[in-house]
């Protein structure tokens, strides 16, 4: 019987195919290890487009080896993707050069500034280095200035969503909700950029190079009996449109109502919610395409935000890795010792998590910082400051949304590889003064995609009765009063103040060293 639904996770260090049953329970699991990157020169990062795919039908044929498990159980699928990496191919969608990944660091230089009465408006209002950094960041502007042959063989444009979906369905077609990168894309009205957009003027290019689009939930294709074949499914299996990963993990998190925050704990840490109404964070950085069809996510990140864990293992954590061999546990429980030997607030141990410069605010000048050491600090304290710091972050960013949303954030859903800490738990209770709930599977991502896929199929009639069904709770962190209010203090008294206060002194580091360079 087809009840079952498929999703394919295509993640910056993995491809996963997650089978789920239409009460959302995961009922088969593969995952195929890839690497993130290659880099050819130093900041570029890419990956040849064929690893995706060939990981994606691996773990495909790897879920019918599970006993029980058969392909007639599917009655259809949906794709999600890592956000931002973009893949050029032919007329037969063939990949033209290695993918660039979202991690890729290189740049443009001396490319023409927006003009006329948009260049106008951003002098007037403050955002012309912002324009010009987006414009030198686009990939784009990149390939048609370095690598004019690519770019004139380049019959489409396509993100990874866009290049997997060909490979499934052979149709050059995406995810509205897929759509977050350097292109002309109205992330108002959810298409397109329209002719007079000046996203047109800052990465120029011709309309037909991008796919169609079409709303999540519909039906983008079939998929082909050559990747039928590949993967080891029936021809003709309804393919349908989900979102990118950071969407369907709130989707899959149940985080459909303006008053639930979904906070990721991955490389770039998130705070989430989303929203009916088109609202930005800040001026002309739009909000992203939600799961929902025509609703958008409110988003705030932390750049490289628990890349700083994994920073903090691999630099300070060989004990701990040891130890966990010698034992047969699993490192995280030993970290999570690890954090509980500092009490919380680390006795004054301050971080400010901006590893990676911001956009606008924090600003292109920003820096990390760690302030408030003393002789009685150790690892533990280091490791804890991190873990708060990061939670302080998200937690400016849930103000910065309520502030915007003018609705209040009464709960909090986690997921992410950092979710599983029951430590990063713990202290994102303690920081926001709320419940922190970890829902019931850790494939968030993916079950916001098979969720897509249920309604999409009409197996479940709209994606209310999809979420209350397939979505629910498992652990609840409760904060803890005494720790919530050393936390609530150090966050009002100190690390809202850090940046204004430091703000000078990364423009002079600026100045002086060079680095980060200005835009354009």
């Amino acid at each position: 019987m087809k009840d079952h639904v498929l999703a394919f996770d295509a993640g910056t260090q993995s491809v996963r195919a997650l089978l789920f049953d239409l009460k959302g329970n995961l009922v088969a699991r593969a995952r195929v290890p890839i690497e993130p990157y290659f880099s050819s020169q130093p900041g570029w990062a890419e990956q040849q487009p064929e690893v995706y795919w060939d990981a994606l039908t691996q773990a495909s044929r790897q879920l019918w080896a599970t006993p029980g498990i058969r392909p007639e159980m599917v009655a259809g699928l949906a794709l999600t993707t890592q956000r931002g990496t973009v893949i050029n191919v032919d007329r037969a969608g063939r990949p033209l050069r290695p993918a660039i990944v979202w991690l890729d660091q290189r740049t443009t230089r001396g490319l023409k500034p927006v003009g006329g009465l948009w260049g106008l408006i951003f002098r007037l209002i403050r955002m012309r280095e912002t324009i010009a950094y987006l414009q030198a960041e686009a990939e784009a502007n990149w390939i048609r200035t370095y690598q004019p042959d690519i770019w004139a063989q380049t019959h489409k444009l396509l993100l990874l969503s866009g290049y997997l979906t060909h490979r499934l369905t052979g149709r050059f077609v995406d995810s509205v909700a897929c759509q977050v990168a350097y292109i002309p894309f109205d992330y108002r009205a959810l298409r397109w950029a329209a002719p007079g957009d000046w996203k047109w003027q800052a990465i120029p290019m011709d309309r037909a190079l991008l796919p169609d689009l079409a709303p999540p939930g519909e039906q983008l294709g079939e998929l082909s009996a050559e990747a039928a074949a590949a993967a080891g499914l029936p021809a003709g299996l309804p393919v349908i449109a989900a979102a990118a990963d950071k969407a369907c993990e709130m989707l899959g998190s149940g985080c459909i109502e303006p008053h639930v925050g979904c906070l990721g704990y991955g490389t770039t840490a998130t705070f989430n919610v989303l929203s009916r109404k088109y609202l930005e964070l800040v001026p002309f950085i739009p909000p992203y395409p939600g799961a929902l069809p025509g609703a958008y996510s409110l988003e705030f990140q932390v750049y490289r935000g628990y890349w700083m864990v994994s920073w903090f293992k691999a630099q300070f954590g060989h004990r701990e890795q040891q130890l966990a061999a010698e034992r047969g546990v699993e490192v995280e429980a030993l970290f999570d010792e690890l954090v509980n030997e500092a009490p919380p607030g680390a006795m004054g141990l301050m971080l400010q998590p901006y590893w990676t410069p911001g956009l606008k605010a924090p600003g292109r000048e920003a820096k990390g910082a760690v302030v408030g050491f003393g002789d009685v600090h150790t690892r533990a304290h280091m490791y804890r400051a991190i873990l708060e710091g990061v939670a302080y972050a998200l937690r400016e960013g849930k103000e910065r949304c309520e502030r915007r949303s003018k609705i209040p954030v009464t709960a909090l859903r986690v997921s992410g590889g950092g979710s599983q800490s029951d430590a990063a738990m713990q202290i994102t209770a303690d920081v926001f003064g709320l419940p922190a709930e970890r829902p019931h599977t850790f494939e968030t991502s993916g079950l916001g995609a098979a969720i897509e896929a249920a309604v999409g199929l009409k197996l479940h009639p709209d994606f209310g009765a999809a979420v209350r069904d397939m979505t629910r709770t498992g652990r609840v962190f409760e904060p803890n009063l005494q720790a919530q209010a050393t936390y609530d203090a150090l966050y009002r008294q100190v690390y809202q103040r850090m940046y204004g206060r430091l703000q000078p002194l990364y423009q002079a580091i600026r100045d002086i060293t060079g680095y980060p360079p200005p835009a354009g």
